[in-house]
């Protein structure tokens, strides 16, 4: 089969989406597919991996992300060649794929990976939000209609897209996660290279250091855990646009010498920087589907989060880690709890490490070629799937 995933984004451009579109096009590649990844940028950019499909655009600031209205004649050619279309954002990649897939009937299959409402509080502020939600309502239900499939990566997702409208065909589908090298790791990271001792603590988080990820809420609690905890250590894996910021907080707190940011870490290097922590703490609650959430329960570590879709669809309170409401107190009651329980944390690890094998990208990416064979058989049959109301 020959797929092809339509993204707006991709390397050297680094988040969730890239990491899964580039982990899922191996495995099915792996399995004997032919993926290409069509999206916008400067074609000299150099690629460790074949088959990416890159048309001019106009870059936006330093976001990563370029603007075009079109793929370019070659782009269109081979697009025409694919079996199936997977688009992954629905704005600009989403009505290319509408477009480019009437010619030949091609199937169009859409991952919704983001809650858009909540990213455009953050960045669309010049946009009213009343605006934007109106927009969203009456945008996306008419593009979810209009694909063969919508994916949604987590039951919460799910919910939320039918709550914008009803008569599309919706399936949960959780993105998958290679979670071979969080179950092997051949060279643990030392603590002590990062300033750890044995007797800390060590509370990870591992993701962009951006608003809508809350890590200054983090921060504030962490701040409080400390003050009853005194051997408890934040370590902050990743990069963004408030690093700056949150480490000048951090100073402002005290908490200089408890906190340790590592700015950006290659993505193969993160599991021996999971493996160096004890729990998992996460206050982000724009996520849809935490792939880093899952890498650290296959590292074996209890999750701390705010139960909100995404986080409360992956950790099992109680079991594999905790879920408290969006509030400092909870939050620091449960890490606090944790962080001076080692054998609650052991076990919580174990049942995480456990849990962590259903997002298995073997299981997912299964699961999705047979959806996609599906969507085909369908088309050339002359038939559309019918809308699962």
């Amino acid at each position: 089969m020959r797929i092809g995933m339509l993204v707006d984004a991709y390397k050297p451009y680094i988040s969730g989406v890239t990491n899964f579109i580039a982990l899922n096009k191996r495995q099915l590649e792996k399995l004997g597919h032919e993926v290409f990844v069509f999206t916008f940028g400067r074609s000299r950019v150099p690629d460790d991996e074949q088959n990416i499909i890159r048309s001019a655009g106009i870059p936006l600031g330093k976001t990563g992300f370029y603007l075009g209205l079109g793929y370019s004649r070659a782009a269109r050619q081979l697009l025409q060649t694919m079996d199936i279309f997977h688009v992954h954002h629905p704005f600009l990649s989403g009505q290319l794929a509408l477009r480019y897939s009437q010619p030949r009937h091609i199937p169009v299959v859409f991952t919704n990976h983001t809650r858009y409402d909540l990213y455009a509080r953050v960045y669309v502020r010049m946009i009213p939000e009343s605006m934007m939600t109106l927009f969203l309502r009456l945008y996306l239900p008419r593009f979810y209609r209009a694909c063969d499939l919508v994916i949604a990566p987590s039951e919460g997702a799910r919910r939320f897209m039918l709550s914008l409208g009803r008569g599309y065909p919706v399936e949960v589908v959780p993105n998958g996660v290679d979670i071979s090298p969080f179950y092997n790791i051949s060279s643990p990271l030392h603590r002590a290279g990062l300033g750890f001792s044995p007797q800390d603590v060590v509370l990870a988080y591992v993701g962009r250091l951006g608003e809508e990820k809350n890590v200054g809420f983090l921060l504030d609690v962490f701040g409080r855990v400390v003050q009853t905890c005194d051997n408890a250590r934040l370590l902050l894996v990743g990069e963004g646009p408030l690093r700056g910021p949150l480490t000048a907080l951090a100073a402002r707190k005290g908490l200089a010498d408890k906190v340790v940011f590592t700015g950006f870490i290659p993505y193969a290097q993160v599991p021996r920087y999971m493996t160096s922590a004890d729990v998992f703490v996460t206050a982000s609650v724009s996520e849809v589907h935490p792939l880093t959430v899952i890498e650290a329960m296959a590292a074996g570590l209890p999750v701390l989060g705010i139960n909100s879709p995404g986080v409360g669809d992956t950790v099992q309170d109680g079991v594999t880690g905790y879920l408290v409401p969006a509030q400092a107190e909870a939050m620091v009651e449960k890490i606090t709890l944790l962080v001076t329980d080692a054998e609650r944390r052991q076990a919580m690890g174990a049942q995480a490490r456990q849990a962590a094998r259903t997002y298995a990208i073997e299981r997912t990416a299964q699961i999705m070629l047979d959806a996609y064979q599906r969507l085909v058989n369908d088309r050339q049959a002359g038939r559309r799937e019918e809308p699962q109301l």
